[in-house]
C-alpha cells in the first residue's frame, strides 16, 4: 500500500511514519512523507479555523501537498487541507485518514464522488479535554485567575466578586456523552458531584455506569444545574442548538462551560447573560473568533475564563493522534476499509 503523510507544525510526517511502521512492521508499504509548509504554528492553526467553518476550499491548498499526492492510495493528515485539487492530483486514492474527531479539513463532498474514504479517529484527546474542563471550571469557580492576575498588579483580593460554592456536592450538567463525556464524568466521580446527561444517543444504562443519570430535555439540563458543560458533536443537529431560551432556565449562581465548539451556541446571547452578571460565570476554551480580536469585549468580561483552543493540544494527545491514525491503516491494509468512516453510507449508497 502507497501511503502520504502529511506533518505540519503540531505533528510532524515522521511521528506519523514511525507509528505506521510500528503497527504494520514489514507489511507498511512504500510511506512517502511531506510537511505542510510556508506558515507557522499560528498560521496553520488560524487556516483551520477558517476550515472549520468553510471548509478547505476556504483556505490556499498547499502545492507541496499536490505535488506529493501522484500514486498514494492512502494519505494520513492532521490539519492540512485535503481540497479538491489534492483529491484530483490522487488518482489511486482510497482513503483519507484525519488524525482528529474533525475532519473539516478534507472536501468530503468531493471524496464521496471520487469513492475516497474520509476516515477520522475518537477519542485522542478526549482526556486533555476532560482536563480542561476541570481547569476551567475551578479556575472561574474559585476566581484563580482573576486573583492571580490581581496579585501579580500588586493587590491582594482576600474576596470575590461573588460568592464561591465547593464544587462538591454541586449539580453538574454535560450535554454530549462521547469519549469527552465518559473521561469527565470520571474525573467528576471524587468530587462527590450529582452527574446529570443529556445525550439522546447514548442509552441510560451507559449514563448510569459512569455514576450519571440521563435527563431526556435539554431544558433540564440548564434549569437544574450548577454547571453546564458542552461535549456534544457539532452536526446539523447541534449547530446553534443553546442559545437566549436555555441560558434564561440558569440559575444566577451557575456556570457554563465550553471546550467542545463555538458555534454549538449563540455567544451574543451568552455574552448578554455575562454582562448584565444573570449568570455567574463561564469558561471557554473555544470562540466565535479566533484570536479573539484585541479589542474583543470578551476580554473585558471579569466573569469569565478564557483558554486559547488549547483543550486538546499535549504531547500525549499528539502521541495517541498518530497511533489512531496507523491502527486505522491497518484495518485498510488487513480488511479494506475502516471502521471510522464517515462516509460509509455515501460509498455505499453510490456504489
Amino acid at each position: 500500500m502507497r501511503i502520504l503523510v502529511v506533518g505540519d507544525q503540531f505533528i510532524p510526517s515522521e511521528a506519523f511514519q514511525r507509528a505506521i511502521e510500528r503497527q504494520l512492521g514489514p507489511d507498511a508499504g512504500s510511506i512517502a512523507t511531506v510537511t505542510w509548509a510556508g506558515a507557522d504554528r499560528e498560521e496553520q492553526h488560524a487556516a483551520q479555523q477558517v476550515m472549520e467553518k468553510e471548509g478547505p476550499e476556504a483556505v490556499a491548498t498547499p502545492d507541496e501537498v499536490v505535488e506529493a499526492a501522484g500514486n498514494a492510495e492512502v494519505v494520513a493528515v492532521h490539519f492540512a487541507p485535503v481540497s479538491k485539487a489534492v483529491l484530483e492530483a490522487a488518482p489511486n486514492l482510497r482513503a483519507v485518514v484525519v488524525a482528529r474527531a474533525g475532519y473539516e479539513n478534507v472536501n468530503l463532498e468531493e471524496a464521496s464522488r471520487r469513492k475516497v474514504a474520509v476516515v477520522n479517529v475518537l477519542g485522542r484527546n478526549a482526556a486533555a479535554v476532560a482536563e480542561q474542563t476541570i481547569a476551567l471550571l475551578l479556575g472561574e469557580l474559585r476566581d484563580v485567575a482573576r486573583a492571580d492576575a490581581a496579585i501579580k498588579a500588586g493587590g491582594w483580593p482576600e474576596r470575590t466578586a461573588s460568592p464561591v460554592y465547593e464544587l462538591s456536592g454541586r449539580t453538574v450538567g454535560l450535554i454530549g456523552f462521547g469519549h469527552v463525556g465518559r473521561q469527565l464524568a470520571r474525573r467528576l466521580a471524587g468530587f462527590g458531584v450529582r452527574l446529570l446527561v443529556h445525550d439522546p444517543y447514548v442509552d441510560p444504562d451507559t449514563i448510569d455506569a459512569h455514576g450519571g443519570s440521563k435527563v431526556l430535555e435539554l431544558d433540564e439540563i440548564f434549569r437544574q444545574s450548577d454547571v453546564v458543560s458542552l461535549h456534544a458533536r457539532l452536526t446539523d443537529e447541534t449547530r446553534r442548538f443553546i442559545g437566549a431560551e436555555q441560558f434564561a432556565l440558569m440559575k444566577p449562581t451557575a456556570y457554563f462551560i465550553n471546550t467542545a465548539r463555538s458555534r454549538m451556541v449563540d455567544y451574543d446571547a451568552l455574552y448578554q447573560e455575562l454582562a448584565s452578571d444573570r449568570i455567574a460565570g463561564a469558561g471557554l476554551d473555544v470562540h466565535e473568533d479566533e484570536p479573539l480580536p484585541p479589542d474583543s469585549p470578551w476580554r473585558r468580561l471579569p466573569n469569565v475564563t478564557l483558554s486559547p483552543h488549547v483543550a486538546g493540544s499535549t504531547e500525549d494527545a499528539w502521541r495517541k493522534s498518530v497511533e489512531l491514525v496507523a491502527t486505522a491503516i491497518r484495518e485498510l491494509a488487513e480488511r479494506g476499509r475502516a471502521a471510522n468512516t464517515v462516509n460509509s453510507q455515501a460509498l455505499e449508497d453510490g456504489s
